[in-house]
């Protein structure tokens, strides 16, 4: 289980974004979280993805609390969530083709040599082609970009999964070929997921359950 308990979190300790949220992922389960813009859904869901330390509160994964963050939490917690993030140029660093993007946390783990075939999988899964890989994000649009971070998120074949406004950015077709993807690798592994986002439309025909943020959250 993901469970996040009594979490409260932000920028700076007088003026936290979040209060008092909690929230549960049961493994295999697909939770919607709803709420409106600036709400605080993203500091959240950067909690749950282990990447912001909360200020109070406990973050229990897979049945351990959680101590470390970022890259003080063990690497076996930390390879156990793949996240994407709503901007795809934000997360992404701009030097690295988006074979190496890909490629980035299998030679992170030291699993370099893993990278040439798990790369090219999961490209064909998300629908980039050879030519788009060689290139870098400048050249290619958001949504290929964005193909490239779901790919990147998946490689490491997490068993928990952060979409946060995913597909805020895509049009209808890239959105729904994303959703797929997402779909049909939690079909293969069972990963549970947190789609974070404003759209009932699409968490509620996503997701097994939605919560909204005023249900989960004070203030």
């Amino acid at each position: 289980m993901l469970e996040l308990q009594g979490i409260t979190a932000g920028y700076g300790r007088r003026d936290p974004v979040v209060r008092n949220a909690h929230l549960a992922l049961h493994p295999g389960e697909a939770l919607g979280l709803l709420g409106p813009s600036g709400c605080g859904k993203s500091t959240l869901a950067r909690v749950a993805a282990l990447l912001h330390r909360p200020d109070r509160g406990t973050v229990t994964l897979d049945g351990r609390p959680v101590q470390g963050f970022r890259h003080r939490a063990p690497r076996s917690l930390r390879t156990a969530v793949g996240v994407v993030f709503q901007q795809p140029r934000l997360s992404a660093d701009p030097r690295l083709r988006l074979y190496d993007l890909v490629a980035e946390p299998l030679r992170a783990t030291g699993r370099r040599r893993e990278a040439e075939g798990a790369v090219a999988a999961l490209a064909d899964r998300v629908g980039l082609g050879a030519d788009l890989l060689a290139r870098r994000p400048h050249e290619v649009s958001d949504g290929q970009l964005q193909r490239a971070c779901l790919a990147r998120a998946l490689v490491l074949r997490p068993r928990w999964l952060v979409c946060d406004e995913m597909t805020a950015m895509l049009d209808a077709s890239t959105t729904a070929a994303l959703v797929g993807v997402v779909e049909e690798y939690r079909r293969e592994t069972g990963a549970g997921l947190l789609a974070v986002g404003h759209d009932p439309v699409l968490l509620g025909r996503w997701c097994d359950r939605t919560s909204h943020w005023s249900d989960i959250a004070d203030g």
